[in-house]
């Protein structure tokens, strides 16, 4: 049996209910590599999931030359080594060098996740001119204070999820963020943005190193500023064909080419602007709803393409979807949650999934990391979706204790 070597960080529904039983139909063996090892057996070590990894080992997944020294000790060649996480994709791509395997270009993926990097090479190209900057401390944010359009977005230069990002209206606001954020991880290298107004869009597309598709994209709902939380998201962009293929040649330009890749931007008088390049698949649960709503085997596509094979000709179905995500509005101990449901209805599935259990302490961070639960349908017709998904979301409540 052919061994797909995952990389993967934290424990995520991505990989364990999507990418692992893709694996599975497509008679894969999977070998899991990962820093948390301890967890991802924990997680496994329940009865009843839809599929199982092999083995587990734990590594330095982070560092590239651990895992290379790991997987040759192995009797077996992998056939494809693959990761979902933000955090391993340049990881991922030079290990898959090294054993000469389809994989993405390394200087690609560390640019679309170092955002500081990827403004660079977007200013490079000539594709976006956006004012930027890095700073890693008090006395760097002050030589650069003359040079601030505010405005301003604040945001760890490899964050993920949210976390950490604001917005600053004047120096004072833009000081007492950077030294918040500097209190709890010191000289965490920040990037400071000029701030674009107007609504968000992502852009989904898949590549074989040769011909890129694109799938679709979402409009999304963010809460108000200064943070900048997705509450919830529509499939279908509203674009012309002509915007969305600004955005394709731009992402083009800048090396996406393989694999999965999840491009957010801002729809402005003068054009697309990027926010960011996430050279993987869509996360949040929108890459089950995404799956849902197209009616294709988008876990199986992606694996498919690591293993060589080049991109299918995609019958995409036409059906309306949007995902709402419940935030904890306090922090507290959550004493009720509702349970997890799937609704069919007519032509309308629905589905709920908890993200946190009754018991568990809730910390707000005006981030993803504050979702209690999610819900997200599928339906051809979007207002019937819309209004069940309104129902739904009035009947649903949660307790959380001071």
């Amino acid at each position: 049996m052919q061994e797909l070597i995952v990389l993967a960080h934290v424990p995520t529904d991505s990989i364990n209910d999507g990418f692992i039983p893709a694996a599975q139909r497509l008679g894969l063996s999977v070998v899991l590599l990962t820093d948390h090892a301890d967890a991802h057996r924990q997680h496994f070590n329940q009865v009843g999931l839809a599929a199982y990894p092999t083995e587990i080992i734990a590594c330095d997944v982070f560092n590239p030359l651990a895992v290379i020294g790991a997987l040759t000790c192995r009797t077996h060649a992998a056939a494809a080594i693959f990761s979902n996480s933000d955090h391993l994709q340049t990881s991922t791509a030079i290990v898959a060098d090294y054993f000469d395997l389809p994989r993405k270009d390394w200087h690609v993926t560390y640019r679309a996740k170092n955002k500081a990097e990827m403004r660079s090479r977007l200013q490079t190209r000539g594709l976006d001119m956006l004012w930027h900057a890095v700073v890693c401390d008090m006395a760097v944010l002050a030589q650069t204070a003359d040079q601030v359009p505010f405005p301003c977005i604040v945001k760890p230069r490899e964050g993920v999820a949210s976390q950490q990002v604001t917005l600053s209206y004047n120096h004072a606001e833009l000081e007492a963020q950077c030294a918040a954020i500097w209190s709890e991880q010191p000289e965490l290298p920040l990037l400071l943005e000029e701030y674009i107004a107007g609504p968000l869009y992502t852009l989904e597309t898949l590549g074989d190193g040769k011909q890129l598709c694109v799938l679709g994209g979402f409009q999304v709902t963010l809460s108000p500023p200064p943070y900048f939380v997705e509450l919830e998201a529509s499939w279908g962009t509203g674009l012309t064909a002509a915007q969305e293929a600004q955005v394709v040649d731009m992402i083009r330009s800048f090396g996406i080419g393989f694999g999965a890749c999840h491009t957010e931007f801002v729809m402005t008088d003068k054009g697309p602007r990027l926010i960011e390049i996430n050279y993987r698949n869509i996360g949040d649960y929108r890459e089950f709803l995404l799956q849902d709503t197209l009616a294709i085997p988008l876990f199986e596509i992606v694996l498919r393409l690591y293993l060589g094979e080049p991109l299918p000709q995609l019958k995409l179905t036409q059906n309306a979807a949007l995902i709402r995500y419940f935030t904890a509005q306090s922090a507290g101990r959550l004493s009720d949650t509702p349970e997890a449901f799937v609704k069919h209805a007519n032509d309308l599935l629905v589905t709920y999934k908890p993200l946190r259990a009754a018991g568990e302490i809730i910390s707000l961070t005006n981030s993803n990391k504050d979702y209690l639960g999610v819900l997200r349908g599928t339906g051809a017709d979007g207002q019937r979706l819309a209004l069940e998904m309104d129902r739904i979301s009035r009947s649903l409540t949660w307790g959380i204790a001071a």
